[in-house]
């Protein structure tokens, strides 16, 4: 074989379609778009999910779910691959220095799968309730990760009334 011998498989080059280029190649005149109307001209045509008027399937259905684009949602950890991390103390760091968390986590959770055979200071993490007995059951510790408050709006002072 040579490279100048080298050429594509037999039918999987195929030339593009010429429409409107006369009546012999099938796609003459109109190209293939019929006569007249609206779907015959440039530029017209109709938005996606138009149904000629007819409420459109996507506004028919009901509406359902919500999910908040600030929820920022936590890594769930095995706690049976607490022990890649290496160290007794494990917190956010030593996860993600261990390759377990993500670099762009900012929250994880210990869930149970797997066994806990040495005993860990688990610290700056959620833990599962299963977790947590497992950990504690090996001599381990879980410091509790307080709960952080949703920011709530304040509500606008009244105008003081004017003394006349």
């Amino acid at each position: 074989m040579e490279l100048n011998d080298i050429k594509p498989a037999a039918g999987s080059k195929k030339n593009r379609r010429r429409v409107g280029r006369g009546i012999g190649s099938g796609l003459g005149k109109t190209a293939g778009l019929g006569h007249k109307g609206q779907k015959s001209r440039a530029g017209g045509y109709h938005k996606v999910g138009f149904e000629g008027g007819q409420m459109p399937l996507q506004r028919r259905l009901p509406k359902r779910g919500f999910l908040a684009v600030t929820i920022v949602k936590a890594v769930e950890v095995r706690s049976g691959d607490l022990a890649k991390v290496g160290s007794d103390a494990i917190d956010l760091a030593g996860l993600k220095k261990a390759g377990l968390v993500p670099g762009g986590a900012s929250r994880a959770k210990i869930i149970l799968a797997g066994k806990v055979e040495k005993k860990f200071s688990v610290s700056g993490l959620g833990a599962s309730k299963g977790a947590k007995e497992a950990i504690e059951k090996a001599g381990g510790s879980v410091a509790a990760i307080a709960a952080v408050e949703p920011v709530k709006k304040l509500a606008k002072k009244a105008k003081p009334a004017s003394a006349q």
